[in-house]
C-alpha cells in the first residue's frame, strides 16, 4: 500500500478522501481558549493602564520636586551673585585701600630713611655716652669697677655690630680695659663700713681721764692671829686706803672737763668723716693724713688699755695698711677714637656741594 500525504495533488483518476467533520468539543475548547486570552488581554491593558498611571504620576511629582528644587537653585544662585558682586566690590576697595597704605608705607620709609640716622651712628651716639659715664665715674668717684664694667659694655655692642671701620674704636676700648684691669683692687665699700663702725663707737670709748687702775688687795692677817693684831691689821688697811699712790709707764692723761670732752669726741668724728670723704673722693693724701690724726687723737684723749679703744686703733691701723693707687688713668683715647669715627661719618653722610650752591 502506498502512503498518500496529504499535500500531495491527487492523480487523476482517484478518488478524493472523504473528511469527516470536527468534533464539537474542539470548538468549545477554542472559544475558551479565546475567552482566556481575551481575559488576560483585558486584565493585561488593565495592569498596564494602573502601572501607567502610576508611571505618570510619579512622574509628575518629581518633575514637581525637580523645578522645586530649581527655581531654589535659582534663588540661590541669584543670591550667591549679588553676594558675589558685593565680595567684589569690597574686594576692588580693599585693593585700592591697600595700595594707598603701600604708597605711604613706602613714603613713610623713605622719609624715616631721610630723617633717622644709620645703625652705626646710633651706636656710636651709645658707645660715647656709656664712655662719659664711665669716665665721670673713674674721675669723680674713682669706682674702678663701673668704669670697667662701661668699657666691657661698650665693647659687647660694637662686636655685635661687627664693622671693620670699628676696629680701631675697639682697639682704644681693649687698651683702656687693660690699664684698668692692672689696677689694685680697693674695696672701698668695705673701708667706709669700717669708718662708719669707728664713727659709731666714739660715744662708748672711755676718756684717758677716766682710768683707774685696780685696788691693791687688802693684806689679810693670819687665821690664828689674836684679836688684837687683826684690830691693828684692819686699821692699817682703812689708813691705806686714805692715801692711794698710782705709778703708771706713761705720761699723765690731759685733764678733759665734760664740756671739752664732749668736743673731743666730735672732733673725732669730723677726722674720721673727712677720712670717708677723702676715700671716696680717691685723695690718698688727705685720707691718711686723717686717720693718723684719728689714731694720735684717740692715744692722747682715750684710755688704751680698754677694749673698744684698742679695737678701734686695730681697726684704723688696717684701713691704713691697705694700698691705695697714686692716679686713676682716663678714658681719653676711648672717647678721642669715638669722636673721630663720629666726624668721619658725619663727612661721609653729608651731601657734596655742588658749584652753583658754592657760588650762592
Amino acid at each position: 500500500m502506498i502512503p498518500v500525504d496529504d499535500k500531495t495533488p491527487p492523480l487523476p483518476g482517484t478518488p478524493l478522501p472523504v473528511q469527516a467533520p470536527a468534533p464539537a468539543v474542539s470548538r468549545a475548547a477554542f472559544l475558551t481558549f479565546a475567552l482566556i486570552v481575551v481575559a488576560a488581554g483585558v486584565v493585561g491593558w488593565l495592569q498596564l493602564r494602573q502601572e501607567t498611571a502610576a508611571l505618570r504620576e510619579e512622574a509628575a511629582r518629581r518633575l514637581t520636586a525637580s523645578e522645586a528644587a530649581t527655581a531654589q537653585l535659582r534663588e540661590r544662585e541669584t543670591a550667591l551673585a549679588g553676594d558675589l558682586r558685593e565680595a567684589q566690590a569690597k574686594l576692588a576697595l580693599l585693593e585700592t585701600r591697600l595700595a594707598e597704605s603701600q604708597s605711604q608705607q613706602a613714603a613713610l620709609e623713605a622719609l624715616y630713611r631721610e630723617m633717622a640716622p644709620s645703625r652705626d651712628d646710633l651706636a656710636l651716639n651709645e658707645v660715647e655716652q656709656i664712655l662719659l659715664i664711665a669716665n665721670q665715674q673713674l674721675s669723680l668717684a674713682g669706682n674702678v669697677g663701673a668704669a670697667l664694667a662701661a668699657l666691657q659694655l661698650a665693647d659687647g655692642k660694637l662686636s655685635r655690630i661687627d664693622r671693620p671701620p670699628l676696629n680701631p674704636l675697639r682697639r682704644a676700648i681693649a687698651r683702656d680695659v687693660e690699664r684698668l684691669r692692672a689696677l689694685p683692687f680697693v674695696d672701698v665699700t668695705a673701708i667706709t663700713v669700717k669708718l662708719d663702725q669707728a664713727i659709731a663707737q666714739i660715744d662708748g670709748l672711755p676718756l684717758a681721764k677716766d682710768e683707774r687702775l685696780p685696788p691693791p688687795a687688802a693684806e689679810a692677817p693670819p687665821r690664828d692671829a689674836p684679836a688684837w693684831r687683826r684690830a691693828l691689821s684692819n686699821i692699817a688697811n682703812e689708813l691705806r686706803s686714805l692715801v692711794r699712790l698710782e705709778i703708771s709707764d706713761r705720761p699723765a692723761a690731759p685733764l678733759v672737763s665734760p664740756e671739752q670732752a664732749y668736743f673731743v669726741r666730735e672732733n673725732l668724728r669730723l677726722r674720721l668723716l673727712s677720712a670717708r670723704n677723702a676715700i671716696l673722693g680717691r685723695q690718698e693724701a688727705t685720707y691718711k693724713s686723717d686717720v693718723k690724726a684719728a689714731q694720735a687723737w684717740i692715744r692722747k684723749y682715750f684710755d688704751t688699755r680698754t677694749k673698744p679703744v684698742q679695737a678701734t686703733l686695730d681697726l684704723l691701723a688696717q684701713m691704713l695698711a691697705t694700698p691705695l693707687p697714686d692716679d686713676l688713668p682716663d678714658l681719653n683715647a676711648s672717647l678721642d677714637a669715638v669722636r673721630t669715627l663720629k666726624a668721619t661719618q658725619e663727612r661721609r653722610a653729608a651731601p657734596p656741594v655742588t658749584p652753583a650752591r658754592a657760588n650762592r
